[in-house]
């Protein structure tokens, strides 16, 4: 199976590392485009929109294709974005290039999870997601902080490597992906399941999370700039830890989940997630609290997006593409907003970067409120669904 699932954690590992390394880079590009920090990051919410709005139209426009060959078109746009940015000499340039480039990375996105899902046996579902997924967390630990060291002396070259892992990821799907047909889906198709309140519940969870989330990290940079007196090694460092957490925490999510209660291991992932945002602004004072806090806030972010796919494929195993397509554009909605929330509370009420973590951990905390609300319509519904009935399983070969 993880031979089948490689490629995708490569594909994964390409999007993530892509998607993570702007707020590295932020200062770096602000100064090369002439524009404030906060301008710059609102490269990272247009990108992270873009994903969210584009990811079920183009889900539905290739929804009729095999999955390897709906993943290299994603990857052909996702490789010609990045050349784009990295040739970008001006804001409004480089900001077109990154909604080319968030167009391919959501379907990418998608139909890496959904065939993960498909290709995996119902009691391995959760590893074989985080297997995928462990692509992205990955790019945290590795592709980010290396891609920002990279870039320190220009930018441009770190683009020029994402696009280059993309090449990588396309040629290892070409080889070893086999072909995976799953039902197709028309636009209002893909859209009927916001009709119903427990998939709305559910992804309202998904975004009010990663909204907090990157209402600090889209600015994680300046945020960092005490504990690492702005020296990029050092704030390389503080991302690996974090990066390394997130790894961690999401392969520790894929072993929970198949055997515990997904409610709950996302119940301690939010919880851990409140206190870590909370002390932010003390923690980013030095480097080694600041180590610390990276690496248990890193943990707490790796978890929630596993118990959040499984719990959407309980709802219903034959929706399982379209639903986890509406939770990477519920992420990607999160992502955004919450680069708008860390752009807007700079502003006004003209908060530091270092002190987005309290309004990062209010956001959080009413993600967790929001899920214990809401959890108690989905107990009893552990396990249930989450293998694929006969005629609903899909065609492998």
């Amino acid at each position: 199976m993880l031979k089948r699932l490689l490629p995708l954690a490569v594909a994964t590992f390409a999007v993530g590392t892509d998607g993570y390394v702007i707020a590295g880079l932020l200062p770096s590009i602000a100064a090369d485009l002439d524009v404030s920090t906060s301008a710059a990051g609102q490269l990272v919410t247009v990108f992270a929109l873009t994903m969210a709005l584009s990811a079920p139209v183009m889900g539905a426009l290739t929804s009729a294709l095999d999955r390897r060959s709906a993943l290299l078109i994603a990857l052909g746009v996702f490789v010609a974005g990045n050349a784009a940015t990295a040739l970008g000499t001006s804001y409004t340039a480089v900001m077109a290039a990154r909604v080319v480039t968030a167009v391919g990375s959501g379907v990418i996105t998608s139909a890496a999870s959904s065939t993960a899902a498909a290709v995996a046996v119902p009691e391995r579902r959760g590893r074989a997601l985080a297997f995928v997924l462990g692509g992205l967390s990955l790019a945290t630990a590795l592709g980010m902080p290396l891609g920002t060291l990279i870039g320190r002396t220009d930018w441009h070259i770190t683009l020029w490597a994402v696009a280059g892992i993309g090449l990588v990821a396309a040629a290892g799907i070409a080889v070893g992906l086999p072909e995976v047909r799953l039902p197709a889906a028309s636009l209002p198709e893909r859209l009927r399941p916001l009709k119903q309140g427990r998939t709305l519940a559910l992804l309202a969870v998904t975004t009010l999370a990663f909204l907090g989330a990157y209402t600090l990290y889209t600015y994680i940079s300046p945020a960092l700039d005490h504990a690492t007196d702005g020296r990029k090694p050092l704030l390389t460092l503080v991302l690996l830890a974090w990066g390394a957490g997130v790894l961690a925490g999401t392969f520790a999510a894929g072993r929970l989940v198949d055997r515990h209660d997904p409610g709950r291991v996302l119940t301690g992932a939010l919880a851990l997630a409140v206190v870590a945002l909370a002390l932010t602004p003390s923690a980013t004072r030095a480097l080694w609290p600041a180590l610390v806090w990276a690496l248990v806030w890193g943990v707490a972010v790796g978890v929630v997006a596993v118990p959040q796919q499984l719990r959407l494929i309980a709802l219903s195993p034959a929706a399982a593409p379209v639903l986890l397509g509406l939770n990477s554009s519920a992420l990607s909605l999160g992502v955004a907003l919450g680069g708008g929330l860390g752009g807007l509370a700079q502003e006004w009420p003209g908060l530091s970067p270092a002190e987005l973590g309290l309004p990062a951990a209010g956001v959080t905390a009413a993600a967790l409120l929001w899920h214990l609300g809401t959890r108690r319509a989905f107990l009893g519904t552990k396990g249930e669904g989450l293998g694929l009935r006969a005629q609903d399983r899909v065609n492998v070969r």
